[in-house]
C-alpha cells in the first residue's frame, strides 16, 4: 500500500470496521478471531440440525447477536461474524442465507426469507487505487417486520425495507423500500401497494 490511509488514526482495523469507516479486512487479530468463531459456530449449527440435536438452537443463539423466540434459520447459514445479526421472533429463513454482517443486519419479527437470499453489508471504494489497496467498509441493513424476501433476493449495503413489504424472487434491492409494497426486478422497483384483502 503506497498511501497511508490511517495516518493519525490510532484505532485498530476492527474498531474502524465497527464504526463504519474504511478499514483493511483480515489485518486485525480480533476480526480474524471473530470470523473464525462465526465459521465454526455456523458449521456446528448445520451439523447439529442434520443430527437432530436438541442443542442446535443454543448454537444458533450463541452465533447470532440476538435470536427471537421461535425464529428458525435453516442451515446451511453463511455469515462473516454472526454477532452483528439480530433476528426477530417467529422469523423463518430457508436454505443458504448469506448474511455478511460486517455492519449490523437487523431482521424484524415474522419475516419469511426464501432460499439463497443474500444480505450484503460490505462495500468497497469505486476508485481503483484504494480498492487495489484492499480498503473496505460496510453499511447496515434493516428489514422490517413481516417482510417476505423471495428466493435469490440480494439486499445491498445500507438498505432498509419497510414492514409488510414483499420482494419478488431474484430482485436486487439497491435502495430503501417503503412499507406495504411489492417490489421486483433488478434494480428492485415498487410495482404495487399492499392493502388488506
Amino acid at each position: 500500500m503506497a498511501h497511508d490511509y490511517f495516518a493519525g488514526d490510532p484505532r485498530t482495523h476492527h474498531e474502524r470496521m465497527l464504526a463504519g469507516d474504511l478499514y483493511i479486512g483480515g489485518q486485525d487479530p480480533e476480526s480474524v478471531r471473530l470470523a473464525q468463531r462465526g465459521l465454526a459456530l455456523a458449521d456446528a449449527y448445520h451439523r447439529a440440525v442434520v443430527a437432530d440435536d436438541d442443542g442446535a438452537r443454543a448454537i444458533l443463539d450463541d452465533l447470532l447477536g440476538t435470536l427471537g423466540e421461535d425464529a428458525f434459520l435453516k442451515p446451511p447459514l453463511f455469515v462473516d461474524y454472526g454477532g452483528n445479526i439480530h433476528v426477530g421472533p417467529r422469523t423463518f429463513a430457508n436454505y443458504n442465507l448469506m448474511a455478511l454482517d460486517v455492519a449490523t443486519i437487523t431482521i424484524g419479527a415474522d419475516c419469511q426469507i426464501g432460499p439463497n437470499v443474500q444480505l450484503l453489508t460490505p462495500t468497497h471504494p469505486v476508485e481503483p487505487t484504494p480498492r487495489r489497496d484492499k480498503l473496505e467498509a460496510a453499511l447496515p441493513i434493516t428489514i422490517g417486520d413481516n417482510v417476505w424476501l423471495g428466493g435469490g433476493v440480494i439486499v445491498c449495503p445500507g438498505v432498509t425495507i419497510g414492514d409488510n413489504t414483499v420482494v419478488g424472487a431474484g430482485a436486487v434491492v439497491t435502495r430503501d423500500l417503503p412499507a406495504n409494497v411489492v417490489a421486483v426486478g433488478n434494480p428492485a422497483r415498487v410495482v404495487r401497494d399492499i392493502t388488506e384483502g
